[in-house]
């Protein structure tokens, strides 16, 4: 996942496409047909759908969906066929897919290459279309409204889309702003198949809570550059959100809250800290530590979690540490490059000293070096969530499951309760969800390869935590605001 599996993000591979096609020799076999495939990056399984189709004249034409990533439907650039051998382009990602078709017609063995790398990638071929849904997912019809928005961020000089439901009965309604996790995510914080805020959505608004959930920068119907922003940014992002709500006349202006999932966790109490009128909020695995700290404990625990050796994880802590310690005592982007590449360049040389591909190696190199000096990693390492807890008045629900092996609970549940009992607030609640992972579905370990594996989107139990809670604060009549 990107960001060094950081929160909750979308796997980092590019998938792009142009159309295309090629003529059909007649030797060759027909692939036509739906196909499924596994790839597995950085320890996650990744679903990928082919769909190949013969057209008049012979040319084959495909498609192409990355299944746990969205599911868009992609065209294909060209599809070449020679006998068994057979052949597939994505020029715009640089990346390309060649292989054999066993002599059945039912298999094709292969490999993904992109810029470097190379990845094992085989297909196996369906009676129809693969599944793109999980069984939590909503179905129509709806005992709410779903309205499309766009509203501006007049901050930054662009506008965010976004979905609001809205509950059936009498106007007007609490409700609440749901705020992604790191990396570039859809409304629906889309991961792996998984639609957790669609979930989250759905079950809140049957429940008498309107909710927004919005595109994140430079996605679906948001404008803007998501690579340039930091944390900071997103903070305005979500401010828009508020102005907008309060302009809804379905919309209780005074009983607006925030729930922010991972990274989410920290934009809500910077949002909730400047802002006094905010009536509640509720963090979903959020951090109570700097990023530098949450990081490294990150990294043990999803080691751990996956049967990684004692010293392997020593060794990958003391190698990420050393970088996390140059960019947090640098002052700019400029002074820490340097530092940054000579200790990337001691580890590559070990690498390929051990047999790594060199070309392979000096792309991670360069790779490490732009993640590491960019300038959402810079902030996110320096920031500290205390202080922004410690002004939040509010009431607080902080959810964090015992399994989460992105944000461990034994860090940041304390550090979060600190902060807030430091700051004098009175109404805050702290919560471990047993057996709960990072994204709240039942697991076994929390790693992060199980993510896609589970068929649960979001545990029915922290759903109805969460929603007993914002309704006990912001409809059933309670609210113990400290002032």
């Amino acid at each position: 996942m990107p960001r060094l599996i950081l929160l909750a993000a979308a796997i980092a591979i590019l998938f792009l496409s142009v159309p295309g096609g090629r003529a059909l020799a007649a030797q060759d076999k027909s692939i036509a047909g739906n196909w499924l495939g596994t790839i597995a990056v950085n320890g996650i399984e990744l679903r990928i759908g082919l769909a190949f189709t013969i057209k008049s004249g012979g040319a084959y034409s495909g498609t192409f969906q990355s299944l746990d990533q969205g599911a868009q439907t992609l065209p294909l650039d060209s599809v070449t066929v020679n006998g068994n051998s057979v052949a597939f382009t994505l020029k715009i990602a640089s990346g390309s897919w060649s292989g054999e078709l066993n002599t059945e017609g039912t298999e094709l063995s292969g490999t993904w290459s992109q810029g470097a790398s190379s990845l094992p990638l085989n297909f196996k071929k369906q009676a129809g279309a693969p599944k793109t849904s999980r069984w939590q997912d909503p179905v129509a019809p709806f005992p709410y409204t779903q309205v499309e928005v766009l509203y501006p961020n007049k901050t930054a000089g662009f506008n965010l889309g976004g979905t609001l439901t809205i509950p059936q009965g009498k106007r007007p309604f609490p409700a609440v702003l749901l705020i992604t996790g790191s990396g570039q995510q859809d409304r629906n914080e889309s991961l792996l198949g998984h639609r957790p805020f669609l979930v989250i959505a759905d079950y809140l608004t049957r429940r008498g809570i309107a909710v927004l959930r919005v595109d994140d920068r430079g996605i679906g119907k948001s404008g803007g550059n998501f690579a340039a922003s930091t944390t900071a940014d997103f903070v305005t992002d979500v401010q828009s959100g508020i102005a907008f709500l309060r302009s809804r006349p379905e919309i209780d202006s005074a009983r607006i809250g925030l729930a922010g999932h991972s990274e989410g966790g920290i934009i809500a109490p910077a949002v909730a800290a400047a802002d006094p009128k905010i009536a509640f909020i509720v963090l979903l695995a959020g951090t109570g530590v700097n990023g530098a700290s949450l990081l490294l404990a990150q990294q043990e625990a999803i080691g751990r979690a996956m049967g990684t050796p004692d010293q392997a994880i020593a060794a990958t802590r003391a190698s990420n540490k050393a970088l996390f310690d140059i960019v947090v005592a640098s002052k700019d982007a400029a002074s820490s490059e340097a530092a940054i590449r000579k200790v990337a360049e001691a580890q590559a040389a070990q690498a390929k000293a051990q047999g790594a591909d060199p070309a392979a190696v000096d792309q991670a190199v360069n790779s490490a070096i732009a993640t590491m000096n960019s300038p959402w990693m810079r902030y996110f390492l320096k920031y500290d969530p205390a202080p922004a807890l410690q002004k939040v008045k509010c009431p607080v629900l902080a959810l964090n499951g015992s399994k989460d092996r992105q944000v461990p609970p034994q860090q940041n549940l304390p550090a979060i309760k600190a902060a807030l009992t430091a700051g004098g607030n009175k109404d805050f609640k702290v919560v471990e969800l047993e057996g709960l992972n990072h994204l709240f579905q039942t697991c076994t370990t929390g790693a992060p390869s199980e993510y896609g594996k589970i068929e649960e989107t979001f545990s029915r139990n922290a759903l109805k935590v969460m929603a007993d809670w914002i309704i006990a604060h912001v409809i059933s009549g309670r609210n113990t605001r400290t002032k």
